[in-house]
């Protein structure tokens, strides 16, 4: 059992959704309506704390409330509300209309505007896992700036601090930002130190999507770490990596610069996902002057032959991999999914490009990508610092109701045991420190309380994971594939999973910051 950063041979006794005790009880034998497992040679984990996670901004809380694919990687709380994106709170309703991520919400009861209401309508659908949310920067600014790419006023400043505020007196734990997005590109310092300074007079952390994780890597780490420090407000890095060769280059300087300010004692920390390939919606790889004018303006723009020319070249000099570039999700053109952009090209007898372009002009943009980013060793540099843990980056899915023409991203289905295998079993990583980076690390970021530990009366979020074969299949072009060895997950002191199979158990809690 993993305890106290180790692992030792005890026992757990699991009463009314606590851990009541923890000891020694061999010899003890079930009474009626008692379970017990002979976890010998495997280990027990506090539940997985998922602190990067979109089952919120891709609706699945509502599609698919078991969060299936999450709870078979031992995830039993997941933290929404990430990379400037929150559901809550609106303003007004049709605030909703530009984070739907596509997706079909017709059905789903759009009937909240603050945080309070929000949570009232989630946990009327019930969850397999306990969900909590941070508020985006993104949902702020389209609620008071509206569409309008600028700089907000400084009124609009402080009615963005005052909705930021209530949230976090109604229970969110802190602030997401995105600030490449086209709805926080046009924050100034003076606005980010006031939303930072809300954040910390409410006990709060930040999270962010890197401005650029690119060839500009640099400046957008230095701007965040500078925000930080000037507002000794906790900021943490979401999926943290370097994209690209140009950031390759960059990878060590950003480290040192991380390194430097956490010994002057700025709190800073970032989390990744265990994958080399990252996913992304195509259409960011536009220039960012043509992704700021909104979705009509872009396929305008596409198929304008005055246009076009400068859009390839601005493709080209991106210098892509494009034999490792693959379409995982499209409108249209569904013979796509599944094959690189170069076996395209090929077929098709056009430029890689040229297939960029019209597969986005086709499709309405809504064509999502993977693309080989990342270096290996990269991963394991960023990982074994002690400022870094683990999330997923993914989102929860159920296995019953898949979509033919949409590949997800495998971290979706296997983040938490894919670190396990890559790291823990190659004994790259000690299994125990992997564990401190999956639940007591994110908890005490939180600052959850009788979570992320096992302690007596703690509260029984409870993974049992065999050393010796816990694994991924899932892969890019067949992501539903459950992982092995993640035999046992118990949420709230219920079993989520047992031997290795779905219970239908939906006991999964709204959790609020204290």
């Amino acid at each position: 059992m993993y305890r106290d950063k180790k692992l030792e041979r005890v026992d757990v006794l699991v009463e009314g959704g606590k851990i009541k005790k923890v000891g020694n009880f061999s010899g003890a034998i079930a009474q009626e309506g008692e379970v017990i497992i002979d976890a010998a040679g495997k280990i027990v984990a506090p539940g997985f704390i998922d602190l990067t996670n979109h089952s919120d901004t891709h609706w699945t809380l509502f599609s698919a409330p078991s969060q299936e694919s999450l709870l078979r990687q031992g995830i039993t709380t997941v933290i929404g509300g990430n990379c400037g994106s929150s559901l809550a709170p609106l303003v007004k309703s049709g605030d909703i209309g530009g984070i739907q991520k596509w997706t079909d919400v017709s059905k789903i009861n759009l009937n909240w505007r603050t945080l309070k209401e929000f949570f009232k309508e989630v946990g009327r659908h019930k969850l397999g896992v306990n969900f909590g949310t941070l508020i985006g920067h993104g949902t702020l600014s389209r609620g008071i700036v509206g569409e309008d790419t600028r700089k907000a006023t400084d009124d609009e400043v402080k009615q963005m601090q005052l909705l930021l505020e209530k949230a976090m007196a109604e229970g969110a734990f802190g602030l997401s930002t995105s600030l490449g997005s086209s709805h926080e590109k046009g924050a100034d310092k003076k606005e980010l130190l006031a939303l930072f300074g809300s954040v910390n007079k409410k006990g709060g952390i930040t999270k962010h999507h890197l401005k650029d994780e690119g060839k500009n890597i640099l400046p957008a780490a230095a701007e965040l770490i500078d925000l930080a420090r000037e507002t000794k407000t906790p900021a943490i890095f979401s999926h943290f990596k370097f994209i690209g060769r140009s950031a390759w280059e960059s990878a060590g300087q950003v480290l040192t610069m991380i390194e430097s300010a956490r010994n002057e004692g700025v709190q800073l920390w970032c989390d990744m996902f265990p994958y080399t390939r990252t996913g992304s919606q195509l259409y960011q790889l536009l220039p960012s002057w043509m992704v700021e004018g909104g979705k009509e303006k872009i396929l305008l723009m596409l198929k304008r032959k005055d246009m076009r020319e400068e859009i390839l070249s601005h493709l080209k000099s991106l210098t892509l991999h494009y034999e490792r570039m693959t379409i995982a999700a499209t409108l249209h053109d569904r013979e796509s999914i599944g094959k690189t952009v170069a076996e395209i090209a090929e077929t098709s007898g056009l430029e890689p490009e040229e297939v960029l372009v019209s597969l986005l002009a086709n499709s309405d943009l809504k064509v999502s990508i993977f693309n080989e980013a990342v270096l290996p060793e990269h991963l394991e540099e960023v990982l074994r610092k002690e400022y870094a843990f683990l999330a997923s980056d993914g989102v929860g899915y159920d296995f019953q109701n898949r979509d033919p023409f949409d590949l997800p991203h495998p971290r979706s289905f296997g983040a938490f045991p894919k670190a396990l295998e890559i790291f823990g079993k190659t004994k790259i990583l000690p299994f125990e420190e992997l564990i401190y980076k999956m639940a007591e690390l994110p908890a005490a970021l939180l600052g959850l309380k009788k979570r992320g530990k096992i302690e007596e009366g703690f509260v029984a979020d409870l993974v049992v994971f065999d050393p010796s074969r816990i694994a991924s299949p899932a892969d890019y072009l067949n992501p539903y594939a459950p992982p092995i060895g993640m035999d046992w997950v118990m949420v709230n002191g219920k079993f989520a999973i047992e031997d290795s199979a779905f219970t239908g158990s939906l006991n999964g809690a709204i959790l609020y910051k204290t």
